[in-house]
């Protein structure tokens, strides 16, 4: 096979249009969206845009830790809830599940002399467990102390554990 003067010439002009390093389409396409997570275009103005004031409520931005324990009479819940008072925090019991709903609201005023700040924030927080027994909802315990809300559910009769020796 005889390649010609013609054939050369065009081959030599698109490899001096072409750049040593180029990618190819789909490289270019996937360089281009990895960049969109680091500060690109899902975040047009960068992570800095919204700093958040340490006043803030507790719940912006973040879920309260929850620990379930599985004992043998009782299933005790136990919810971190900085910041909330115990007016502010409402338990629904059902057979199977339990929500816990807290709120927080928080007003910051300061005036010294032609400057005045006022800051103002709230929060929510919401969340259902699924429970690992039927309980009995009319014996549920509940105390706040200290920011923690814990739960005492007794388990009904029928689904308390059963240690079953294996023969």
């Amino acid at each position: 096979m005889t390649v010609n003067n013609d054939t050369r010439e065009r081959d030599r002009a698109l490899q001096r249009r072409t750049p040593a390093g180029a990618l190819n389409p789909w490289e270019e396409l996937d360089r281009w969206f990895a960049g969109l997570g680091r500060g690109g275009g899902l975040q047009p103005f960068g992570r800095h845009w919204l700093q958040l004031p340490e006043t803030m409520a507790p719940f912006t931005g973040k879920q309260p830790k929850v620990d379930l324990l599985d004992r043998e009479h009782e299933i005790v819940v136990r919810a971190e809830l900085p910041g909330v008072s115990k007016d502010d925090v409402e338990v629904t019991v059902e057979e199977f599940s339990v929500t816990i709903k807290a709120t927080t609201r928080q007003e910051q005023e300061e005036e010294e002399g032609e400057y005045y700040h006022r800051e103002m924030s709230s929060g929510e927080y919401q969340r259902t467990l699924a429970l690992p027994a039927a309980v009995d909802k009319e014996k549920a315990r509940a105390s706040f102390t200290d920011g923690v809300l814990e739960l005492t559910l007794p388990k009904q009769e029928q689904t308390r554990r059963k240690s079953v020796k294996v023969d």
